[in-house]
């Protein structure tokens, strides 16, 4: 089949990719004429596990190309998917500025049935608005079908080729036969595709997303509870997870969540219900828990340094918002960095992929190491942010010869609290109790 995907960023170029894999001559349009350069040129944008192999491979073989023309990319495609920015406005609703400025122009362009879907994340409604701006203009058949991705950074490609679920809104019985040949290939293995109306498919998407960021959220809240009477986060976490119910996964206490989804996929919901006229309160307190939680270390780390932070010299392990990412957007190492800078310390961090985007935003207002131990040179302290694998099992003896002391304000519970305790470390995560530093 032929396939156009609109829009090369973290979705579009996985999705295009994925598409490619299964035998499909695969389109991708973007509108950066450097960016559609370095993808032609076989110079992949994105940091994505398995991802390049795919790339380069489908690149290779011609089922991939990139064009900046949306004309020329679309016109002889079957089905076109937009994977376009919907970046929260001022007010935390869902900007469709792009996704309707696409569509409108899809509109112009279209002459003979087309299938067109979105796969961005978007309100409730968009399809039919999406619907209206292409027939201003169509002259020809199409179906506009909502197909929400599911796709998680560091796993993608698995998530893509694997699926648990599609889930695929269309009332047209046309459009959901491409789609249903189109998706044949990633459910072999008998896992659903689920057809509904648009509507409902747009409210999954952000339904499961909002949902995971509540169990995120009610876990930190369990986790400091923990803290105030005494108890350990990781065995309420094994008793809860234990629980089929409920489950194991996204019950990790942590300093937050972050990346493109959660943040901007839940204050959207609550926005879309605010001007439902409906209070979704669940939703705005998980919003408030989080922004919390992201700092949490904070008076921890200033606590121990009673209160003077200025001229202090901190590693920081992790900038990504998860591991296996270089994705920086939200994460909640950013803002732990702004506090600390704001109380006047200076910062050496390391992450394995996120360094350069995390350069783009802060400029020189952070030094950057080369690896994990040289960050520690000379460090009043580590603070650990994100969950890299790498970081769980250091040398400790070599952090104890290149630091100032032995400190660790673990923001990931990535360390066992005996093995810390028997090193003679200052450790302090979350929802555990702290170690002090033995006293000399």
């Amino acid at each position: 089949m032929k396939i156009t995907i609109v829009g090369t960023g973290y979705v579009g170029l996985v999705t295009g990719t994925c598409f490619a894999e299964t035998g499909n001559n695969v389109t991708c349009v973007d509108i950066d004429p450097e960016k559609v350069r370095k993808l032609s040129s076989g110079q992949i944008t994105i940091y994505e596990p398995g991802l390049e192999k795919l790339f380069s491979r489908n690149l290779k073989d011609g089922r991939l190309d990139f064009t900046t023309d949306l004309a020329s990319g679309v016109i002889d495609s079957a089905v076109i998917f937009m994977a376009l920015p919907t970046p929260p406005g001022e007010d935390g609703s869902a900007d469709l500025s792009y996704v309707l400025g696409v569509a409108e122009n899809l509109g112009k362009i279209i002459s003979d049935y087309k299938v067109i879907i979105d796969k961005s994340t978007v309100p409730v409604g968009t399809s039919a608005r999406v619907r209206e701006m292409i027939a201003k203009n169509a002259r020809c058949e199409f179906d506009v079908v909502s197909n929400p991705e599911f796709l998680r950074e560091g796993v993608a490609v698995e998530d893509f080729m694997k699926p648990d679920r599609v889930v695929i809104g269309t009332h047209s019985e046309r459009a959901r036969k491409v789609m249903s040949t189109l998706f044949a290939p990633f459910v072999r293995q008998g896992n659903p595709i689920l057809f509904m109306d648009e509507q409902s498919a747009e409210l999954t998407k952000y339904a499961a997303n909002s949902f995971l960021a509540t169990k995120i959220s009610f876990m930190n809240e369990i986790a400091i509870l923990c803290e105030k009477l005494g108890a350990d986060v990781d065995m309420v976490r094994r008793g809860v997870g234990s629980d089929d119910r409920i489950g194991k996964r996204f019950l990790f206490p942590g300093i937050g969540y972050g990346g493109s989804c959660f943040p901007k996929d839940v204050q959207a919901l609550s926005r879309s219900a605010h001007a439902a006229g409906y209070d979704f309160a669940i939703l705005n307190a998980v919003m408030k828990v989080n922004q919390g939680q992201k700092l949490y270390l904070i008076p921890k780390i200033k606590a121990f340094f009673k209160n003077n932070l200025s001229g202090k010299k901190f590693a920081l392990w992790g900038l990504a918002f998860k591991p296996n990412t270089d994705d920086v957007r939200e994460a909640p190492a950013l803002y732990m960095i702004h506090a600390l800078l704001h109380e006047g310390a200076m910062i050496q961090a390391f992450d394995p992929e996120a360094m350069a985007n995390t350069q783009i935003m802060l400029k020189d207002k952070i030094s950057f190491a080369t690896d994990q131990y040289e960050c520690l040179k000379e460090a009043d302290a580590l603070i650990i942010a994100t969950e890299w694998n790498e970081f769980r099992t250091p040398d400790f003896s070599r952090i104890s010869t290149l630091m100032k002391q032995k400190v660790i304000f673990d923001g990931r519970n990535l360390f066992d609290l005996q093995i810390i305790r028997d090193l003679g470390f200052h450790y302090e995560s979350i929802g555990r109790k702290p170690i002090h530093l033995p006293k000399t």
